[in-house]
């Protein structure tokens, strides 16, 4: 299962593909050539390494793409492979990665777990690659969301994506939850964005800001919606009384995305 974005398509072609491009002081970007509909421009790999450091962590390995899986073992000794959440795209790849190279893989529930790491907890602080990496439950897009704080930047995954909106997971998702994990990395300021799917972003304040106002917004569009069509209508028909202004090709995904608003707002 795919996560992203419920408003954008594809981009053009992607000058990164295939390229570990260098994003902050520490922290660089390897882009899977897997772009779509809710991939965006395709899967963001991210490559963390201290300064001085001959190791790095991975978060994120992404989909069981030879290439990349490839490239990424090509990095040299990872220390650590941190996943972000469940879905494939970010997830696929993991026994591939770790048959090349042998590396510890730690995420939250132990289906994606190999080596002895164990499971991550929020509030842990790790130690490697010359890092302090603290894991930070943003659960929500997924019931297992993470993201992960670095001194200068935060990795968000599909919880904050660099264009676009998130789409809530129609089998464990939450918009409450949702809420209150951005309203959580409001709280860590000014620090860039490290995004799951398209480009970095310069100001975790503001864009969490603007996905807030957005999501009260479609809530509102709803509430809406619901006085028109009446207080039993279904997901459907919401999305297509609401989301007149997204390309139709994406309204089965909108859809998971308004039932999880009419779940958060019938609660």
């Amino acid at each position: 299962m795919v996560s992203g974005d419920a408003s954008d398509g594809p981009g053009p072609e992607h000058p990164a593909y295939g390229t570990l491009r260098r994003v902050t002081d520490t922290a660089s970007v390897l882009l899977c050539d897997n772009p779509g509909l809710m991939t965006l421009e395709g899967t963001n790999t991210w490559v963390l390494r201290g300064p001085g450091s001959d190791e790095c962590v991975v978060v994120d390995p992404g989909p069981d793409d030879d290439a990349h899986i490839g490239r990424i073992a090509d990095l040299g000794t990872i220390s650590l492979v941190l996943i972000s959440h469940k879905h494939g795209d970010h997830t696929d790849g993991i026994d591939a990665l770790v048959d090349r190279t042998g590396a510890v893989v730690r995420s939250v529930g132990s289906g994606f777990l190999r080596g002895l790491g164990g499971p991550l907890v929020d509030g842990e602080v790790i130690d490697a690659a010359g890092l302090r990496i603290t894991v930070l439950a943003t659960p929500g897009h997924t019931a297992d969301s993470l993201s992960f704080v670095l001194d200068d930047a935060v990795l968000t995954a599909d919880t904050v994506l660099g264009r676009g909106t998130t789409v809530i997971d129609n089998e464990d998702g939450s918009l409450r939850d949702y809420l209150d994990s951005l309203r959580r990395l409001r709280g860590l300021g000014h620090r860039a964005v490290l995004p799951g799917h398209g480009p970095d972003l310069s100001d975790l304040e503001a864009v969490t800001t603007t996905y807030l106002r957005h999501r009260e917004e479609r809530l509102d569009q709803v509430r809406d919606a619901l006085c028109v069509l009446g207080e039993d209508a279904n997901a459907r028909q919401i999305v297509e009384h609401v989301y007149t202004d997204v390309d139709e090709k994406l309204w089965d995904h909108a859809e998971w995305s308004v039932q999880a608003q009419l779940d958060h707002l019938r609660s």
